[in-house]
């Protein structure tokens, strides 16, 4: 069984939540849509939405450098594949 920190999947779930209420990147609510559209539950969904999140943030910690739009939007598109870059 895959270990995780609940407090981190809440603050990336809350990152999403934030996101679809702000409309920031507009992006992140149509995947939603999408996402739902092709069968997954909301909550199955947020949670893939939230990968895609913990990428950017890996990548901005990694990277020192700030939220890359082009990347986080590749990895909405990609989804329910799992983000990779």
């Amino acid at each position: 069984m895959e270990e995780h920190n609940p407090r981190l999947k809440a603050a990336i779930l809350e990152t999403v939540e934030n996101q679809l209420k702000s409309g920031d990147p507009p992006e992140t609510k149509e995947t939603l849509a999408r996402l739902k559209a092709d069968g997954f539950s909301d909550e199955d969904a947020r949670v893939l939405l939230g990968q895609a999140v913990a990428v950017e943030i890996y990548c901005i910690l990694k990277e020192k450098k700030p939220f890359n739009h082009d990347r986080f939007v590749r990895n909405l598109n990609g989804l329910p594949s799992e983000p990779h870059e």
